[in-house]
């Protein structure tokens, strides 16, 4: 088990470059399952949950070809389908959330998909009822062995098109629904979908291998399905979810750092979120300049005067993603606000630890917090804590570089699992971080 050690207090300066988006590569390098054809894909994040992710198709016989950093070349023309019973695969699914993704694309194309109960962040319950209703709706039949969570979808005949109201905008359901309409016969409508830019991207990369989806934006995709797809090129969009950290880090640490190439288009309300904060945003390009905000900032209020509440909501909402950073942010704010994380009842836990640092948080319930902000009149002191999950990791990690003295985070493989070459790129812009 690895840690970092931090020393705090230090003001940052320079440029950093997002990597590919995580949530997005989770997708798309599953799509590649849909073609016995080649699929080029630039600007993989080379991240832990990724690197699993391709392993396992390598396991599933997809050959796999890595091009130069970020790059790699796909050809599913010789799936072993029976790797999906085995022990090893059981064990192999179940430590990857985003595994659930390959079963859509496996039962359209194979007329079957399994998959253990993937594993993840414990944030609480995530439901997988969305995913397999809509693979019923589109006519698989469903069994579950309870004694090794098992799951198992089986259209030996092929599926069918069907209308379907998804009973919530899940972005990982959308997209294993959608990889499963495109060939099946006839039309599929999906209502309530989630219309994420990552489940954009999903659906233009479909669409360049010749599906038919129409929609793609809305809540509402109309998908005709084809007899078989090809190949394609594509690039993974730059992570919102890492934008937002390195915008958190520059507010908190009170440090000059220019974000580069991050697709503004795509940040939906990411500025406007962090603006209410008090944090000054300068577009200058597609890049993104923070200024250092040695006067702090200070949090905005409603329109009547009333204490902000921030919270998330599906897009194009306000991402759950980065309520734990916000949250970190708003501790050295002037005001007050109210985090409220609608979405997972387990993700404010950690602000136990940013209570030992000294912040001043009111944990109200599993989903509401309220943080009164120390306008850096008191600096939160360094502690030594472990990191729960990915997102709360790296708030951890902004809080300990804006601390002072020397911080100790341990179990961060969570923090690897989503960020790149974190401690190395955190060091090119002066913070003070080691891995040992």
């Amino acid at each position: 088990m690895g840690i970092f050690k931090i020393e705090g207090g230090i003001r940052l300066k320079g440029e950093i470059t997002p990597q590919g988006a995580k949530n997005e590569a989770l997708q798309i390098l599953c799509a590649v399952l849909l073609t016995s054809e080649q699929v080029l894909i630039n600007n993989i994040p080379d991240i832990i949950d990724i690197n699993k992710l391709i392993v396992l198709l390598g396991n599933l016989g997809v050959k796999i070809e890595k091009k130069g950093p970020g790059s790699y070349l796909f050809q599913a023309d010789n799936i072993a389908i029976d790797y999906l019973e085995t022990e090893a695969f059981k064990k192999e699914g179940g430590a990857l959330r985003g595994s659930i993704m390959i079963v859509g694309p496996l039962l359209a194309r194979f007329g079957k998909g399994y998959i253990p109960k993937p594993g993840g962040d414990k944030i609480g319950r995530r439901r997988l009822d969305t995913h397999f209703e809509g693979f019923i709706n589109l006519g698989a039949k469903f069994r579950y062995n309870r004694e090794d969570h098992f799951y198992g979808v089986e259209a030996p005949d092929g599926l069918q098109g069907a209308s379907m109201l998804l009973d919530e905008a899940s972005v990982t359901g959308t997209a294993n629904i959608v990889m499963a309409a495109v060939l099946a016969k006839g039309t599929t409508t999906v209502y309530n979908a989630a219309c994420e830019p990552y489940l954009q991207q999903l659906c233009k990369m479909l669409n360049a291998m010749g599906a038919n989806i129409t929609g793609v934006g809305s809540n509402l995709l109309t998908i005709t399905g084809v007899a078989s797809l090809g190949g394609c090129e594509h690039r993974v969009l730059p992570d919102m979810i890492e934008i937002g950290s390195w915008i958190g880090l520059a507010a908190m640490t009170q440090s000059e750092i220019t974000v580069k190439n991050v697709s503004w288009d795509n940040l939906g309300q990411i500025p406007n979120v962090f603006r209410k904060l008090g944090i000054t945003l300068e577009r200058r390009g597609d890049d993104i300049y923070i200024p250092s905000h040695q006067d702090g900032y200070k949090l905005k209020t409603d329109i009547d005067g009333s204490i902000l509440t921030i919270a998330d909501a599906p897009w194009p909402g306000f991402t759950p993603d980065l309520l734990s950073i916000v949250l970190v942010v708003a501790t050295q704010a002037q005001g007050d606000v109210l985090i409220h994380q609608k979405m997972f009842e387990s993700r404010l836990f950690f602000v136990d630890k940013l209570i030992d640092m000294g912040a001043k948080i009111m944990l109200c319930d599993p989903h509401r917090a309220v943080v009164m902000g120390h306008d850096f009149q008191s600096q939160l002191k360094a502690t030594t804590m472990s990191s729960p999950d990915i997102r709360a990791g790296i708030s951890l990690l902004i809080a300990a570089l804006s601390a002072k003295g020397t911080s100790i985070i341990q179990n961060i493989e969570q923090i690897d699992r989503g960020y790149e070459r974190i401690d190395e790129r955190l060091r090119a812009i002066g913070a003070n971080i080691i891995r040992e």
